[in-house]
């Protein structure tokens, strides 16, 4: 019935109809009562098992925070900001994992504790008296029905007593389990209301309690530390945005600039073939005999290393050795099922490798590489050129020019328009060119029939001779002559220190060092006698650059090879098309017969040769503008030590004068005579008496001028 909000107990024996349709409606409402609170109940418990597992996530975040300068990264592990960085959030992590434990208590007690206890006693305590209620009311209906059914004879009195007893004991507890029922039923409209608001209170009052418990543990004493740590994020942030616009820009350029790199055989008049290159890498497929005719192909990535050829798969940390490339010969092979073959073969024909490139062109190239490692062909760009001029006589290949004004002139021709390629650091070849340069010949510059060297020869010299043994007991020489810190002490007050890795061409004996075209002639000549006679090796060495000397380090033992005072090196230049070849030419003091010896030694370089002889001519400014305030400093002592002499002179003369004005006042005063004594005899004054009188006389004329 509607506007009833309990149920009359004062009813409850009657046990009308409308009495029960208003239990049915509470009954009802208390089914609904426990559905939904199961259901609240089940969301209550997930907040409490979020905020302890929270509290359990926040405390371990923290332990991992603290555990962080513990790692081993192989990427920046020992960054000390990061560090100190992580350490102060692990201290407020912490803290705020306590925060979080003490708030899983809370809700524990005044959220969890009201909501179960409803659901545990209330809610089982209805169900219970709703089960006993049906089966009193059961009985009941029992025991009428069977009283109901009593005979009017009076043979069955017993049989009347005991329904009667049954129907007094069946309505009685009926009345007592409903009157039980209808109060649990009252009262759960009131425990519900307070089993609804009490845990939501307790939730409220325990997240109040949190945020009140970290805005006074943490907002003053980390909000400055937070605000920082945000910035930094920020500006993390839009670095790594930077970064990704950066890639995603070389992304798109790298897609349109291999687009045509995507096909395995790429048009050769697109892409062009490269013949000079010396260094190639790449996956290439090699033939492996499985038997006498069987076979495999294995793909691997090959790449060279100095003279070597080297493979490595994947997965694998470093490349093994497959072959050695000097001297070694490569052609290109026709294999029954396979295309763009070629062939290697080790300089003494005991190993043979197959290997297959994915397309013609880089076939060509690798054949073009392999090629070059093993003839050490660079003089220009066109390595089919200097081939075919190895193939030549040794007279073709050393025949100079048929005029040298020719080649000058042509030279000229190709480099009009661009800057001069090549520099020297001599004054002459700074300067304008001569206008009798084009009417010399080759023999001014290179003496015919001059022996060339191929390799470094490093004597010990007597210079490093006398300084090893003029060392020092403790410290230790080599047995190449040098001292263990020999090189540091060389160019220890240098303030230029440049190192180039360069390979030793040749030197030969030149006459001219008024142009570069000396470096240029000399290179022509030890590469051309180095192809015809097969001479492939090159000794490869550290070119060390200071303001004093030039030095070839050896880079195994770090043991000088050659030293050349900077002031002896007149000339250096680059070739002009190799730009990898560059020389220097040396003047030193003089030969077997008195004579300057002039020395132009040719190198290559792993980079420009010009940045060495650019390094060079810096090196050449500084030492002249040290050498010029040195000498300033030389002269201002020699005028300090003129002046002090002259001041010393001037101290001398004064004191002779003075010397003179003191003999000739004694000499005066021993030309007086000396006066009378009382018994008539003359007294003979001392030289010290007469002293004496003199300074008492001055004394007394002094105490006069004074008064």
């Amino acid at each position: 019935m509607p506007g009833i909000e309990k149920l009359p107990i004062e009813e409850t024996l009657e046990d009308s109809p409308q009495t029960r349709s208003l239990l049915g409606v509470f009954e009802e409402d208390a089914a609904a009562i426990s559905s939904y609170s199961h259901q609240l109940f089940q969301a209550m418990q997930r907040i409490y098992d979020a905020q302890n597992e929270l509290s359990a996530a926040t405390h371990l975040t923290s332990k991992l925070l603290k555990d962080y300068e513990k790692q081993r990264f192989p990427l920046a592990g020992d960054d000390e900001v990061m560090n100190s960085t992580l350490q102060q959030f692990s201290k407020v992590i912490d803290e705020l994992s306590s925060c979080h434990a003490v708030l899983s208590t809370q809700l524990a007690d005044a959220m969890m504790f009201p909501i179960t206890q409803f659901k545990e006693r209330d809610l089982k305590e209805i169900l219970t008296l709703k089960e006993v209620f049906q089966i009193a009311s059961n009985d009941h209906d029992v025991a009428i029905n069977r009283y109901s059914r009593l005979s009017k004879k009076r043979d069955n009195e017993k049989v009347k007593i005991e329904v009667m007893e049954d129907v007094y004991t069946s309505r009685k507890k009926q009345h007592q389990t409903m009157m039980h029922y209808f109060t649990a039923l009252n009262t759960l409209q009131y425990k519900k209301k307070i089993a609804l608001l009490e845990p939501l209170l307790g939730y409220m009052q325990a997240q109040i309690s949190f945020f009140k418990l970290g805005s006074e543990n943490l907002t003053q004493q980390w909000e400055d530390f937070l605000t920082n740590i945000g910035t930094s994020v920020q500006n993390v942030r839009r670095e790594m945005d930077g970064e990704v616009d950066v890639m995603q820009q070389t992304i798109q350029d790298l897609e349109e600039a291999s687009d045509l790199l995507y096909m395995p055989d790429p048009d050769p008049h697109q892409i062009p073939i490269d013949r000079t290159l010396t260094r190639k890498a790449g996956y290439l497929n090699m033939r492996n005999k499985t038997g006498l005719v069987s076979s495999t192909w294995d793909r691997q990535y090959f790449f060279s290393q100095g003279g070597n050829l080297m493979s490595q798969s994947r997965g694998e940390v470093a490349g093994g050795l497959v072959m050695d490339l000097d001297n070694c010969s490569v052609m290109a092979v026709d294999c029954e099922d396979r295309r763009f073959c070629f062939q290697i073969t080790a300089f003494d024909g005991k190993k043979v490798a197959i290997l297959q490139a994915e397309s013609r062109k880089d076939c060509e190239e690798w054949i073009a590489t392999i090629n070059n490692i093993s003839k050490r062909i660079y003089l220009s760009e066109n390595p089919e050129e200097i081939a075919a001029r190895v193939n030549q006589s040794a007279l073709e290949a050393v025949t100079p020019s048929p005029s040298f004004q020719q080649r000058h002139e042509s030279l000229r021709t190709s480099m009009q328009g661009r800057p001069k390629a090549s520099r020297a650091i001599s004054q002459s070849s700074v300067g304008p060119e001569s206008p009798a340069l084009s009417s010399l010949s080759l023999d001014s510059l290179v003496a015919p029939d001059t022996p060339i060297q191929f390799d470094i020869i490093s004597p010990v010299s007597e210079e490093y001779s006398s300084q090893a043994k003029s060392a020092a007991p403790g410290r230790r020489t080599n047995p190449f002559g040098e001292s263990g810190n020999s090189q540091s002490v060389d160019g220890e007050d240098s303030i230029l220190h440049q190192l180039f890795i360069v390979r030793f061409l040749g030197s030969m004996e030149v006459k001219a060092t008024e142009n570069t075209d000396v470096i240029y002639e000399t290179m022509r000549q030890i590469l051309a006698a180095r192809a015809i006679h097969n001479i492939f090796r090159m000794t490869e060495s550290h070119l060390l650059v200071t303001c004093d000397c030039l030095k070839l380090i050896d880079p195994q033992t770090q043991v000088t090879r050659l030293r050349f005072p900077l002031s002896s090196v007149v000339l250096c230049a680059s070739h002009q098309e190799n730009k990898r070849l560059f020389g220097f030419v040396l003047q030193t003091a003089g030969g077997n017969d008195g004579r300057p010896v002039t020395v132009c030694y040719i190198f290559e370089s792993n980079n420009d040769g010009e940045k060495i002889c650019d390094s060079v001519g810096l090196a050449k400014q500084i030492a002249f503008h040290s050498e010029m305030d040195r000498r300033a400093t030389e002269k201002q002592k020699e005028l300090e030590k003129a002046k002090e002499k002259q001041l010393e002179e001037l101290s001398k003369q004064k004191q002779i004068e003075k010397d003179l004005e003191e003999q000739s006042r004694l000499i005066a005063a021993s030309s007086r005579p000396n006066p009378p004594t009382a018994d008539g005899q003359f007294l003979v004054l001392s030289n010290s008496q007469s002293e004496d009188s003199d300074a008492g006389e001055e004394g007394k004329k002094k105490g006069e001028s004074e008064a």
